[in-house]
């Protein structure tokens, strides 16, 4: 998703959408605020408050495993119910994916337990091709 698209954004979401679109890997909330100290970052609260808002709008994806935050890469993905990323334990590098046979799968997987899926986030931790051909 382009920060371009996304209208009414704030300042402060702005410049945490452009560095996390910038990055070549996921970022902490930390990094993030190192990264945005010259444009008047000062404490971690408000880098959170732009992250929060960013996720629920769909902008960013956060990575529970990693505990950092990618920007979203698929147009309208916060009509998508179902966010998956492939994860190199080699090289880092983040990969998101997405397949609605996934999200139907997983729906009717917790639906056998009578639980109601609103958002999953699956990711899947490995090595991408490119460290395969390296190795």
């Amino acid at each position: 998703m382009s920060g371009e698209t996304l209208s009414g954004l704030t300042r402060n979401q702005t410049l945490v959408l452009t560095a996390l679109e910038r990055a070549g890997a996921p970022l902490s909330a930390y990094t993030i605020l190192d990264q945005l100290r010259e444009e008047g970052f000062r404490a971690p609260p408000q880098v959170y408050r732009a992250l929060d808002k960013l996720v629920e709008m769909g902008a960013v994806h956060r990575l529970e495993s990693l505990n950092a935050f990618v920007a979203c890469r698929h147009p309208d993905c916060e009509g998508h119910e179902t966010a998956a990323f492939a994860i190199c334990e080699t090289c880092g590098q983040v990969r998101e994916l997405n397949d609605a046979h996934l999200a139907h799968h997983l729906r009717d997987l917790a639906g056998k337990d009578g639980f109601v899926v609103r958002k999953s986030t699956v990711e899947l931790r490995g090595t991408c091709a490119t460290c395969l051909a390296v190795a």
